[in-house]
């Protein structure tokens, strides 16, 4: 059966993964600005306080992990009141071995392995709006084993190393995504998969976009009536049921138009368009160029 999830992390394509260890003791605290690409962390040891701009504080303790698919500004401290010392993310990047924040000698209050990844895809931001924002899973044991495995293949330079990392943090999405608690989450496609109704008539669309599905058609495989299923599915993902359709379909299409060779009659035939000329308006109104500029450019 088609994974919808899985189908996501695919197209999304993270690559270029970056790890270190980051440690604290006594009164410490370091605001981050805004870095946009996706990052992680999981405690090792100790506790300390994660403050993500625009979300409620959060007190990290041993084997917490923390996912940010389009990392905003945020402030990770002690629990002392300090004025935390302002860093960019892109220079902190660049920096190698463990990071030490606040008191410098003896053993450290927290201990943590962060770092940072990017999305090769070309409709990144479309589907990372489809994720949670934050993402924070307690007692995360597999996820400590993966952040460990791509930290040592991070850090060595070995033969297949890029893809080795590539398959690690694909995992390692899956695995948080899947661990991540389903009550609660804000509207996207977690929340729409933890549907069992809503996660049938996904998969029907994943597995075939060329098919021309109709909102009744959708909510008839989710065996709810036509208004019920449009919107459960707009409350739950965020997307009307033909808007998420499209994007989808768009997504297939630009990975398609980026690597194959196929004409434009054979793209839009697998996403659904009865003809080339149909496929280049709709691609075109939805990306912004017409499909053959955007095969040339990527």
């Amino acid at each position: 059966m088609v994974d919808p999830l899985s189908d996501v992390i695919a197209l999304l394509k993270p690559a270029a993964i970056y790890a270190k260890g980051i440690s604290g003791a006594g009164r410490w605290g370091v605001r981050y600005s805004a870095f946009g690409q996706p990052s992680f962390c999981i405690v090792m040891d100790g506790s300390c306080r994660l403050a993500v701009d625009g979300q409620t504080p959060l007190t990290l303790v041993a084997g917490d992990f923390v996912l940010l698919p389009a990392t905003p500004g945020f402030v990770l401290s002690g629990f002392e009141r300090v004025k935390p010392i302002r860093i960019d993310p892109k220079v902190a990047a660049t920096q190698t071995g463990e990071v030490r924040h606040g008191r410098r000698g003896g053993a450290a209050d927290v201990r943590l392995l962060g770092g940072y990844f990017s999305f090769a895809s070309a409709d990144a931001e479309l589907l990372v709006s489809l994720l949670p924002e934050l993402l924070h899973v307690r007692g995360a044991e597999r996820l400590s084993v993966l952040v460990r495995l791509v930290s040592e293949e991070s850090k060595a330079r070995r033969a297949g190393r890029e893809l080795v990392l590539s398959r690690l943090v694909e995992v390692l999405l899956v695995e948080a995504l899947r661990a991540a608690p389903s009550n609660g989450a804000p509207a996207g496609l977690l929340r729409g998969l933890a549907d069992e109704r809503l996660a049938v008539a996904m998969r029907h669309m994943h597995l075939d976009p060329a098919r021309p599905w109709t909102v009744a058609a959708l909510a008839h495989k989710a065996a709810l009536s036509r208004s019920a299923f449009f919107e459960r599915f707009s409350r739950a993902v965020g997307l009307a049921p033909m808007e998420y359709l499209l994007a989808w379909r768009m997504a297939v299409a630009k990975e398609l138009l980026r690597k194959t060779d196929h004409g434009l009659d054979v793209v839009a035939e697998r996403v659904g368009y009865g003809s080339a000329s149909t496929f280049s308006t709709a691609f075109s109104r939805h990306v912004g160029q017409p499909p053959g500029r955007f095969a040339r450019a990527a």
